[in-house]
């Protein structure tokens, strides 16, 4: 047994899965999925267990394994010398033999490119994140749902966005065995509309919701919203505009600029115009540096920033040197948290794909939104960063102030985030 001392909504969403060998711990951001399900995969007792996840967070899964579970031999299967003894250990002759229960844990993005896990038999499966497999003709998706585990855990904070019809291969995975168009059917009411010479299904609304929930509820689906189960403080958000520069009206007029510097910006197509865009309204915008650098000067609490694009962040970090402001950082090539950790007044620096969906950064209580995310999952990945400081452990109001260019497609885009929308090629129609 292991010595942890659970909440008691932790303990309740275990209790109420105590005869399920495949579950989903569908729990708010901050609700402690992470030790739920590695509790319920404890508890399952298998010899072998694979946990998949996002690469951001392998190193934390490990580290919460050896901490908290010294029975388990755990393995980071990104890395080469552990998947040849991982691989050693799975051999059938071999496992029962062996002391140890093994972990392995892999990201999703590596785990279907590794066929030897097909043959990896009467193992747990856990996928923390599970609504990354929620789009079932992915290479990812597609792997997991071949694979023969004996009992599965699945760990979200959002299953589905809102959107049900993307819970299906989940339900496949609690081992619910309704075919998808029977599943689309029952709970997702369509229409086809036409579009240019063809026609497209659309999805418009939902039907028997209490019902779809009630079936999950029997198949050891577990849903619990933060506000159901403890009072976190105020949420208070701060919009900060600036003018849009004379550089980006012209740009959106013409398609065409060159800096100062002689780079040039050409937007022929939309994927250009949008990026360079998004560019003009953050890295190349001096009035929103200086916002920056204002919101800094105002306050001496921790500070988090989300942020996009790698010049952004450098231009950042020489504002935050020149305020003698230490920094860490979370982005795609590697994390550095001394200075959060250790730092009363430290600025952390989270790119959104490395960090928006996970992290505990409750030391914090402000967040900065220099830029905002743009595009497929925008809006998962905006409402999970809101999440990394309003948590448990949090005991103050937490401020979120958004840097804005006025009248720009930036406005469009926060108006679409907060009706859980996501647009591209939509924001520059006429």
């Amino acid at each position: 047994m292991t010595s942890l001392q659970f909440m008691p909504h932790q303990q309740k969403a275990l209790d109420q899965t105590e005869s399920f060998n495949r579950c989903a711990y569908y729990l708010d951001m901050g609700l402690g999925k992470t030790f739920v399900g590695a509790e319920k995969m404890y508890l399952l007792n298998n010899d072998v267990n694979l946990v998949v996840c996002q690469k951001s967070k392998i190193d934390d899964w490990v580290d919460h394994f050896e901490k908290y579970y010294p029975d388990y031999e755990v393995f980071n299967l990104t890395k080469k010398t552990q998947v040849v003894r991982f691989r050693e250990l799975i051999d059938t002759s071999t496992i029962y033999d062996y002391k140890k229960q093994i972990v392995g844990v892999i990201n999703y993005d590596l785990v279907y490119r590794r066929p030897y896990i097909t043959h990896i038999k009467d193992f747990t499966l856990m996928l923390d994140e599970s609504s990354l497999i929620q789009n079932e003709t992915t290479r990812r998706a597609k792997f997991i749902l071949r694979l023969q585990p004996e009992s599965v855990v699945l760990l979200s904070g959002t299953p589905t966005s809102g959107k049900y019809e993307k819970l299906w291969s989940q339900c496949k995975l609690l081992g619910w065995d309704i075919k998808k168009k029977a599943f689309w059917a029952s709970y997702v009411d369509t229409e086809w509309v036409e579009q240019g010479q063809f026609k497209r299904e659309v999805v418009t609304g939902y039907k028997h919701v209490d019902h779809l929930k009630k079936k999950l509820s029997q198949h050891g689906a577990v849903f619990m919203k933060t506000q159901e189960v403890i009072e976190l403080p105020e949420q208070i958000e701060q919009k900060i505009y600036v003018k849009p520069t004379k550089e980006y009206r012209h740009f959106m007029k013409n398609g065409y600029l060159v800096l100062d510097d002689g780079t040039e910006l050409v937007g022929d197509n939309s994927f250009t115009k949008i990026l360079y865009a998004r560019q003009l309204c953050g890295m190349y915008h001096q009035e929103k540096m200086d916002a920056f650098r204002d919101l800094l000067e105002s306050t001496e609490d921790r500070v988090i920033v989300f942020y996009n694009f790698n010049e952004e962040l450098t231009r950042l970090r020489k504002i935050c040197e020149a305020l003698d402001r230490e920094v860490s950082f979370v982005n795609g090539s590697g994390r550095s948290m001394y200075a959060y950790e250790c730092v009363e007044n430290s600025v952390t620096f989270i790119q959104y794909q490395a960090g928006a969906m996970g992290g505990n950064f409750q030391k914090a209580n402000k967040i900065i939104y220099y830029t905002l995310p743009l595009g497929k999952g925008s809006c998962d990945l905006w409402e999970q960063s809101k999440k990394r400081i309003h948590r448990i452990g949090q005991d103050k109001s937490c401020f979120y102030y958004y840097l804005l260019v006025k009248g720009s497609f930036e406005e469009k885009n926060f108006a679409a985030l907060r009706k859980g929308k996501e647009l591209t090629d939509e924001l520059f129609e006429k």
